[in-house]
This record gives structure tokens, C-alpha cells and sequence, in this order.
């Protein structure tokens, strides 16, 4: 089973999250900054990380950065309200971007395609 790190800030967003990607069948980590992110991507890293990038403290390019710093390899997608953000060249280390919506139907195609694609020739994860 695939572990994904859920990074968002707002409570409600983690939830729903939690709740849908459950239902698609993966083991879901919610982190709420992300310094705690970090923490959990440090001791135990995932198979995917979904990354808010605006947050307070710590934000979602930083954090991008210290990841892909730790293990280039990670698969993140950039999760966010703000497409303004994708101009930002260090935003393009990430494997998706993903606006917000109230329909995550995007977000779940990018995640399963993203991990079909990196895992398929290990077969981690399954």
C-alpha cells in the first residue's frame, strides 16, 4: 500500500484529503506545517507527498526545496489556491502542480499516474 504525506495547513483540507485518498486505498500521513512535514519525511518518508505551498512558518517552496534536497527522487505535487505560484522556478522540481478545487478528481488522476509511473518497474509500495 502507498503512503502519502498530506501537507496543508487548514484542518478541513487535511480531513477531506485524508478521507478521499483513504478511499482510493492509500495509507494516508497528515502533516499541519511544514516543519512537522519534514519531521515525518525525515523518520518515515512516504511514497508521495502532497504539499500546500502557501503555509505559515515554514512554507510549501521551502519545504519542496529541503525534500528534494533529502531525496530527489520523492514524487510531490504542489497543491495550492495560488496558480500564480507555478512561475516560480523552484516550484518545477515538484512532478505536478495542482490547484485546489472542491473536485479532486485532477488530484487523484496526477497522484495514481505519478506513482504507476515511478513504482511500476520495483514494485514498491504494493
Amino acid at each position: 500500500m502507498y503512503r502519502i504525506l498530506v501537507v496543508d495547513d487548514e484542518d478541513n483540507i487535511r480531513l477531506l484529503y485524508e478521507r478521499e485518498l483513504t478511499k482510493e486505498g492509500y495509507a494516508v500521513e497528515l502533516a499541519s506545517s511544514g516543519d512537522e512535514a519534514l519531521q515525518m519525511f525525515e523518520k518515515n518518508p512516504p511514497h508521495l507527498v502532497v504539499l500546500d505551498i502557501k503555509m505559515p512558518g515554514l512554507d510549501g517552496v521551502n519545504v519542496l526545496s529541503r525534500m528534494m534536497s533529502i531525496d530527489n527522487k520523492m514524487p510531490i505535487v504542489l497543491n495550492t489556491a495560488y496558480a500564480s505560484y507555478q512561475d516560480n522556478f523552484t516550484t518545477w522540481a515538484a512532478d505536478a502542480y495542482v490547484v485546489k478545487s472542491s473536485d479532486l478528481g485532477e488530484l487523484k488522476t496526477r497522484i495514481k499516474a505519478i506513482l504507476r509511473e515511478r513504482y511500476s518497474e520495483t514494485k514498491q509500495g504494493k
